[in-house]
């Protein structure tokens, strides 16, 4: 969230529906409380090695099991700021018919690396404060190497209806870990209104997407409308921004051997896409401190030709109680791209439950309830969340009311899912301070690059 409010968030192997690469994740111990993390929502794509299974050197986790989980009484569900304000409805409903085995909610910031930074020192302490993690599924392979999380019996879950890829971000060492909560893939959201007046089609090109902007600005309705915006600020929604331009250029920023590769042509016309918009207006000066909801604000308020976003947008800037002033002006498209259409990363949220909680058992229930294909139907509907399950986007009412899933659908099938890297913190660390040395223009984009180069490296060879 990616990124991260509720239905963000930046998010693991979610929805882009390939197979995950063999990963070689490293475990290591625990880090240190004072570190800095750069985690997410939403959603980074180091296209590399996965948590899906392991590599014979490793050494698996010593998991729990089905019989562990035991105990019922109260417990918490800890996840990030509830910007979609659904969760408590849910968990009234739960509660109301488990009296005796209420959940509360414990709110997190907004912000996907204090999130993170929070669910460790939890863990750290060995504390049970919080039972049930709403966790980014880049985080699940560190927190299952690290035995922060219990391995969850899978076969309790309605796996098989979900997106397999999106099954598999929950995963470490082929093991259940996290049960999918929602999923998400980077979207263009653009003004419908402005482009038909321009007489202007979405764009599948950056370059489309500029011309079309200059279109705009001709006309009296595009006086003091921006251009683009997306997640710029140094945090991980610029990993997701920059893994997203590199993708869609044709490059990786880790390859499937686990390799650095940000030296290459692909990520330098990525990177200059980012760098080049700041430096010849296409985007706005603030939006490089945007991060989700600042940008969504940027939109609604109708400063904003076209937008890279989340789903959790359609809803909140669609809304006809007078706070969006371009309800029904809107439309939806995938990102686009350096020759055609682009590359999302993928987000979401995957549910965990924490090694050192107590009442396990309600947890159990509680993530079997929470994770369900009604509350799935009901995320969508009331906050437009990508649910995980596959029925639902070619469900001929659902279609009627969001007519943007055929176009969720598409971006979430070509998303690359983000390598779920145990050390993933230092990596996105040196993806953003690069990145963001680029944008700011205070580096050349082959500067930044080779240093990233080297940074990253250095981060994918701990151990």
């Amino acid at each position: 969230m990616s990124s991260s409010q509720m239905s963000r968030g930046e998010c693991g192997t979610e929805p882009g529906l390939r197979a995950h690469a063999d990963p070689r994740v490293r475990r290591r111990g625990v880090p240190a409380p004072a570190r800095t993390w750069a985690v997410a929502a939403s959603a980074a794509l180091l296209a590399t090695a996965l948590a899906g299974c392991g590599s014979d050197s490793e050494q698996e986790p010593s998991a729990g099991s089905p019989a562990e989980f035991k105990g019922r009484g109260p417990i918490t569900l800890a996840t990030g700021k509830d910007t979609t304000r659904t969760i408590q409805g849910q968990l009234d409903r739960w509660n109301k018919s488990h009296p005796d085995e209420k959940v509360t909610l414990v709110e997190l910031p907004e912000s996907a690396d204090q999130q993170r930074q929070q669910f460790i020192q939890n863990a750290q302490t060995r504390s049970d404060a919080y039972t049930v993690l709403n966790l980014d599924p880049i985080w699940v392979a560190e927190f299952a190497a690290n035995q922060w999380v219990d391995q969850l019996p899978a076969d309790k879950f309605p796996l098989d209806k979900m997106l397999p890829a999106v099954v598999k971000t929950g995963q470490y060492f082929n093991k259940q870990y996290a049960i999918p909560y929602n999923t998400n893939a980077g979207l263009l959201f653009y003004r419908e209104d402005l482009l038909d007046k321009a007489g202007a089609k979405p764009p599948t090109t950056w370059k489309e997407m500029k011309e079309t902007c200059a279109k705009v600005a001709e006309l009296p309705e595009g006086k003091g409308v921006d251009c683009y915006a997306g997640q710029f600020d140094k945090y991980e929604g610029l990993t997701v921004n920059f893994s997203e331009a590199v993708a869609s250029a044709g490059g990786t920023v880790v390859d499937a051997r686990g390799k650095a590769t940000v030296d290459t042509p692909a990520a330098k016309q990525g990177l200059r896409f980012l760098a080049e918009g700041f430096k010849d207006g296409t985007f706005p000066k603030e939006s490089s401190t945007f991060q989700e909801e600042d940008g969504r604000r940027a939109f609604q308020s109708g400063k904003l030709v076209f937008h890279r976003q989340w789903p959790y947008q359609w809803a909140l800037a669609g809304a006809k109680d007078g706070s969006s002033k371009v309800a029904g002006k809107f439309g939806v498209a995938p990102l686009p791209g350096l020759e055609g259409p682009g590359t999302s990363s993928l987000g979401g949220l995957d549910l965990a439950v924490s090694k050192f909680a107590k009442n396990k058992a309600t947890a159990l229930d509680f993530i079997k309830f929470f994770s369900n294909e009604a509350n799935a139907r009901t995320n969508l509907k009331a906050s437009s969340a990508a649910p995980p399950y596959t029925d639902l986007y070619d469900d001929p009412e659902l279609r009627k009311q969001f007519p943007y899933l055929d176009t969720l659908k598409t971006s979430l099938t070509n998303a690359t899912p983000r390598p779920a890297v145990v050390q993933y913190g230092d990596a996105t660390a040196a993806i953003q301070e690069s990145a963001a040395a680029a944008l700011n223009g205070s580096t050349s984009v082959d500067a930044a690059l080779a240093e990233m180069q080297r940074n990253l490296s250095a981060a994918i060879a701990e151990k």
